[in-house]
């Protein structure tokens, strides 16, 4: 089985494990509310971002609302998110810029939406995919970034290289499910410390095939 062929099963088998219902993301309705629930979501949980967004949604409709947004109010409506003083900066900021430079909207390119603040190139990816159905890149986060190496499917730990590496195994229409599929397999069996033994994977996977032996 080459490394190609090995990641096509990997994915076949995680897409019969899991269904996009038995997890959490992030919830949105139109672009915006996807740019901002991922730009609250860094180093945050998604269920932590679900509790806070509707409140917030519904206050904040337009990229105008968060320009005008009294930053002190902004902080104090997404405390309970991690580092709730800079990302309140960066709400404020992108709805500044996207005033300022795209009439409002969420801009459909991977190059201008990495000029929001606190949008970077995993973030870019996901929005690109979710909001605008345009798969240019794989979104690599913490599950991904720990799930990919294990899995032998790449030798990097830089997350740009990790990504590079997956989007030569799998075609574009793959790559967010290549996301997300990882990142609820990261969330349920290969954790920090893996559950290898309960792993569907680990006849195929260096790390599982390791651990199941020294058992």
């Amino acid at each position: 089985m080459t490394k190609r062929e090995r990641a096509h099963e990997i994915l076949r088998r995680l897409r019969g494990l899991y269904t996009r219902q038995t997890d959490t993301f992030v919830q949105w309705s139109n672009a915006l509310e996807l740019v901002i629930a991922v730009v609250l979501s860094a180093q945050c949980t998604d269920k932590r971002i679900n509790m806070v967004t509707p409140t917030l949604f519904r206050k904040y409709r337009t990229a105008a609302d968060y320009a005008k947004a009294d930053l002190h109010t902004l902080e104090q409506e997404i405390g309970s998110v991690t580092f709730y003083k800079s990302k309140a900066r960066y709400l404020k900021g992108i709805g500044e810029l996207l005033v300022a430079r795209f009439n409002g909207e969420v801009p459909r390119t991977r190059e201008e939406l990495l000029l929001l603040p606190g949008v970077a190139y995993k973030s870019a990816n996901l929005i690109m995919a979710k909001a605008h159905g345009q798969h240019v890149g794989v979104a690599v986060d913490t599950h991904v970034r720990r799930l990919a190496p294990r899995l032998g499917l790449t030798k990097h730990d830089s997350p740009n290289k990790i990504s590079a590496d997956l989007e030569k195994l799998f075609p574009p229409k793959d790559y967010l499910d290549v996301n997300e599929f990882m990142i609820m397999h990261g969330r349920a069996i290969c954790k920090p410390r893996p559950l290898c033994a309960q792993c569907p994977l680990n006849d195929i996977c260096p790390t599982g095939k390791k651990n199941v032996k020294k058992i």
